[in-house]
């Protein structure tokens, strides 16, 4: 599973036209597409970092292993102009690796690392390796309501909850402010 967002003009044209070539863009030799969410607006984060995103979530299937689908991801993004110069800065493209059926990367401990990670020190660090799932997935309705479109019984295989709870446990203010295009 990917989200896929995106809040600045590319060389072919606005977040939307972006996001949708991009998803086309995936679909070659060794990706599929499946499933593409709506569209939806949503707020930058940090508040006040830029403009509102426009997101997606999508179902892929690959011939890749998550590294090399990674790796292809990245390719994508630079091809319509990301750049990856401030952490959580606008971007033309962002295509995140959520999460792959029950796939836990590195392993257990280095995701639970990242993931309790608190706030002030994921705005300064990076992961250095793929970390699956997404360690933040739980907490960001960007992904959340999306992924909820193609697929809600998805279980997270660490928490143990569907997208659809995970989507449920979040502040309703956070939901609402995740509006379809």
């Amino acid at each position: 599973m990917l989200a896929i967002g995106g809040n600045l003009p590319s060389e072919i044209g606005d977040p939307i036209v972006t996001l949708k070539r991009a998803v086309l863009t995936l679909n070659d030799v060794k990706s599929r597409v499946l499933q593409v969410s709506r569209f939806f607006k949503t707020p930058c984060f940090p508040a006040g970092a830029g403009p509102d995103f426009v997101n997606a979530a999508l179902v892929v299937e690959s011939a890749l292993d998550a590294e090399e689908l990674l790796a292809r991801l990245h390719e994508i993004e630079a091809e319509f102009g990301r750049t990856r110069e401030t952490r959580w800065a606008g971007r033309t493209l962002d295509i995140d690796l959520i999460g792959g059926g029950d796939v836990v990367l590195p392993d257990a401990a280095t995701y639970a690392h990242w993931r309790d990670l608190p706030l002030e020190e994921q705005m300064k660090a990076a992961p250095s390796q793929l970390i699956l799932p997404h360690p933040r997935l739980q907490d960001r309705a960007f992904v959340l309501v999306p992924l909820n479109d193609v697929a809600p019984e998805w279980i997270h295989p660490v928490s143990g909850q569907s997208v659809a709870e995970m989507l449920n446990n979040l502040p309703e203010s956070d939901r609402k402010a995740v509006v379809p295009l």
